[in-house]
């Protein structure tokens, strides 16, 4: 037996496919995050039917995921994407940091993104998450040995430095 949900969703369609139709990119996202997976009090997701209503669309600047964490002393919930960097860059793995090649006349030039220096950014996101407190589960109170729970952040920014004047100080200051 087969039942028929309607859901409501915000989809983010990634730029590459901003060539396609809207409908075929949105088809295919939600089929990505629903298909074959579970639903709470509706069951095992089969496939998407039919898009029903479209509402508009947004383009977020800075939009992708966290890697890059930043702290401003008094405030560390700040992540800063890859993508969101200045560009082309990359990690170097054995400095453990990253590292923006910075292209001139004479070539390029590796400038380092070195822990505790000061940056400038642009704030793009923010992310609220309810930290209030739940009771023990029982589950909780048979299995104490196992580790304590990751504590999630309740504030979080998403920021940039890929615009011109944003990133380390130093890389901006005349000598």
């Amino acid at each position: 037996m087969f039942v028929l949900v309607e859901m409501v969703d915000t989809v983010r369609i990634p730029p590459w496919q901003f060539e396609r139709k809207l409908n075929d990119s949105i088809a295919e996202e939600l089929n990505k995050k629903l298909a074959n997976k579970v639903v709470y009090n509706v069951g095992l997701c089969i496939c998407l039917f039919d898009i029903t209503k479209l509402e508009d669309a947004y383009v977020f600047p800075g939009d992708g995921a966290s890697h890059t964490k930043v702290s401003l002393g008094f405030f560390d919930d700040i992540l800063i994407p890859p993508e969101s960097l200045q560009q082309p860059a990359k990690f170097d793995e054995a400095e453990q940091v990253w590292v923006w090649e910075y292209e001139t006349e004479e070539g390029a030039h590796d400038l380092y993104m070195d822990t505790g220096e000061e940056i400038r950014f642009r704030v793009v996101d923010e992310s609220f998450v309810d930290t209030s407190p739940t009771g023990p589960s029982s589950a909780e109170a048979t299995s104490s040995s196992e580790e304590p729970p990751k504590k999630e952040a309740p504030y979080t920014l998403v920021g940039s430095i890929s615009e011109p004047g944003l990133g380390l100080l130093s890389w901006w200051t005349s000598n």
